[in-house]
């Protein structure tokens, strides 16, 4: 390769930082001039291209994680996805809010994650992509959800676009997952020697190529391409995009209602317990007696004050938790089923879908499933009916009672009792302070009077108080049916258990209906090629595990090696080079066109029995003329480069994973391209680079501790492509 300094550099600067914390991991939007960071500490960070400016900051989360192993943007740029080693999570984060969306446990920590969107057009594709949203003709919009800092309504915009984008996630002993839309598992793909570094899986879904680890106990590390041939996706493209589009619907919907049935228990604890508590010593007292025990405990802790501002709250507690099941919960379930009746109907249709592992018979437990928690909820529904009607009764007779003890008047309306309002005190009264009525529970705490807390709550053990089925002519009709008694048109009801734990049950029914097409399609793809690349020594600092495929040779006076390369476009690799340690030269930003080098007359005979190094002889070399696609990297260490040649952008990192700058990269430089505070932060860099903790292979020494595990991690950031 030729390089020729007469001319102005094509790249232009347009920002510099040096960052506290060392970088892990860097991604750049597909759609806006933004980048992601992950760093040490585990912080995801977004950055505007001008001046490096930050747009957000996402802290560590005790409950996700703070190792933060990989990073990945949806193709449309709305979704960022990372993931977590320490807890083995992968976190959908909307770019916008850096508001955590969805999360989903893996049985593995993942060390590599590629989102990728299909391309392929077809005139079945077309009509799908035209006629997907034909559910909003028959099926209401979902109302949001009731704001709070770690819920949103928001979480309706991880469907995204129609077309299909496959979220593929690799790491550790073979594991390889694929889920459609980043939610909806596809595939499981057993049978991947060693640990994943780097994967691709092409536009057309034809194959996925995957570079890996292979660790034996007497031999130094091999690095292997290993191709899989993914033809069951490709071939059933129609097929495939309309079964994950529906189960990503699901998803979405199972996400929808577990927030909502959160914001009904949010609503339930913050008043409802405060009513509980103080009802449960009227309970404790009222039980014993009614002399003035009780008298002291009505006018003293409760108040007349006290009693109507209780009455109040419980009254608009019980109205927020009645809103939420009507119109989130039911809406949710009936939706739900809709989109589970759609996926039955595909089941049926064998010649198209049953190849992708479609079970007719679990698909029907999950509908049976749904309409139990629609039955559960209408359940609730009634009781808080029942509660509202009882407790208003009960508080207003309470209320004169003490107003009547305090010797207060009493106002007109409220001395005048229907029938009907007796007979729901007495309801009341019969319900929580009969003597035939337990006054402690399993748990030896008093009894709860609040029927309403029980369904909300995330147990197993059997409600405290059923809904009283006596005297029920339906039910008695049913049991007293043969026919109907078993019947699978009827869904069952769990009178005795909790709304939270008919929604648990549900969520396993569908996770073991969703679960079959990602075992069948795994089970197709197969093995196509296996090739061994090279080995790493166990005393190897690891800064040349991804670039070894990468021979830059200058025929010019100074002799380069690649730190490392980034494909820009199809025809063009974006590389960090730097200078022999006997050259007083820095390093060097450079793009190089493969246009040429593809076009080689000379062909190379890879022998498989052999790794590619020791082929490395017969690689045929080509010379390249860089022209001004190259500039100096001056005061600045260079290692990593992100880019993204969409957006023509590139985003250069130091050997001590702190200093940064970004480009812009298909410009020419203004004659004052030199900034200040490029000047600023190339001062303060050199003591940076020298930090002990995060040395280089520049300075001859060994990385440890957190900067080793970054420098792992960017390195293995694009194997594959290099291959």
């Amino acid at each position: 390769t030729k390089r020729f300094p007469t001319k102005m550099p094509a790249f232009r600067q347009v920002g510099e930082k040096q960052l506290p914390n060392p970088v892990l991991c860097m991604a750049w939007s597909p759609k806006r001039d933004l980048i992601a960071l992950a760093n040490t500490a585990g912080e995801l960070l977004l950055h505007r291209l001008a001046n490096f400016q930050r747009v957000w900051s996402l802290p560590p989360n005790e409950n996700t994680g703070k190792e933060i192993t990989a990073l990945a943007w949806r193709p449309d740029g709305k979704i960022l996805a990372f993931s977590l080693g320490d807890t083995k999570l992968v976190v959908l984060c909307d770019a916008e809010k850096a508001e955590i969306l969805h999360l989903f446990p893996l049985e593995n920590p993942v060390s590599c994650m590629h989102w990728m969107e299909v391309l392929e057009e077809s005139s079945v594709l077309n009509s799908f992509y035209t006629s997907e949203d034909e559910s909003n003709l028959f099926l209401p919009k979902l109302p949001t959800l009731p704001k709070s800092e770690e819920k949103s309504d928001e979480i309706l915009n991880l469907l995204g676009e129609v077309r299909l984008n496959i979220l593929v996630l690799g790491g550790g002993s073979g594991f390889v997952e694929l889920y459609a839309y980043g939610m909806y598992k596809i595939a499981t793909l057993p049978g991947v020697p060693g640990t994943c570094s780097s994967l691709c899986l092409s536009s057309d879904l034809k194959s996925l190529s995957i570079i890996t680890e292979i660790r034996s106990a007497d031999n130094d590390p091999e690095i292997c391409y290993i191709q899989l041939d993914t033809g069951l996706l490709s071939d059933c493209l129609p097929e495939v995009t309309r079964m994950a589009r529906k189960f990503t619907h699901i998803s979405t919907l199972l996400q929808y209602l577990r927030l909502s049935l959160t914001c009904m228990c949010e609503a339930w604890e913050d008043i409802l317990m405060q009513m509980d508590l103080r009802l449960t010593k009227f309970v404790q007292v009222s039980g014993h007696c009614l002399g003035p025990e009780l008298q002291a405990l009505l006018m003293n802790q409760l108040t007349v004050k006290g009693l109507k501002k209780l009455g109040q709250s419980i009254e608009t507690s019980y109205s927020s938790i009645q809103k939420l099941v009507i119109s989130h919960l039911q809406s949710g379930s009936e939706a739900l089923l809709y989109h589970l009746s759609e996926v039955k109907g595909m089941s049926l249709w064998k010649q198209k879908f049953q190849p992708l592992g479609l079970d007719s018979a679990a698909i029907e437990d999950a509908i049976t499933a749904v309409g139990s928690f629609t039955l559960k909820a209408n359940e609730l529904l009634q009781v808080i009916d029942k509660s509202m009607k009882n407790f208003k009764a009960f508080f207003r007779w309470l209320y004169v009672a003490m107003l009547r003890m305090s010797e207060e008047h009493v106002p007109p309306e409220l001395n005048k009792m229907t029938q009907k309002d007796i007979a729901f005190v007495a309801d009341f009264l019969s319900e929580h302070f009969s003597e035939n009525e337990e006054l402690f529970d399993r748990k030896g705490k008093y009894f709860n009077v609040e029927r309403v807390g029980q369904y909300l709550k995330d147990e197993d053990e059997d409600l405290v108080s059923p809904p009283n089925t006596k005297g029920n002519q339906w039910l008695k009709f049913l049991q007293e049916s043969t026919h109907l008694k078993e019947s699978p048109l009827l869904f069952p009801s769990y009178s005795q258990k909790s709304l939270h734990f008919v929604k648990r049950m549900m969520e396993g029914v569908i996770e073991l209906c969703l679960q079959k097409p990602a075992e069948v399609i795994g089970k197709s793809v197969k093995q196509a090629v296996c090739l061994p690349l090279y080995t790493v020594p166990e005393s190897d600092n690891n800064c040349y595990r991804t670039i070894f495929l990468l021979h830059v040779c200058f025929s010019s006076d100074c002799v380069y090696s690649c730190q490392d390369a980034r494909f820009y476009d199809d025809e063009t690799l974006t590389v960090v080079l730097r200078a022999s340690e006997e050259e007083n030269r820095g390093r060097v930003l450079a793009q190089l066109p493969l246009g040429s080098a593809l076009s080689c007359e000379e062909e190379f005979n890879w022998d498989p029995s052999l790794r590619l190094d020791q082929q490395s002889g017969a690689i045929p070399v080509k010379g390249l003329v860089l022209e001004n696609q190259w500039r100096d990297l001056e005061n600045m260490k260079a290692q990593f480069v992100a880019v993204n040649g969409i957006r023509k952008v590139a985003c250069v990192l130091s050997s001590n994973l702190r200093h940064v700058r970004v480009y812009e990269m298909d410009v020419e430089d203004e004659e004052d391209e030199e900034r200040p505070e490029s000047q600023n932060a190339s001062s303060d860099q050199d003591g940076l680079e020298e930090t002990p903790a995060i040395r280089g292979e520049a300075e001859g020494g060994e990385t440890e501790g957190g900067g080793q595990r970054a420098k792992e991690q960017l390195e293995s950031g694009e194997a594959l492509e290099l291959s």
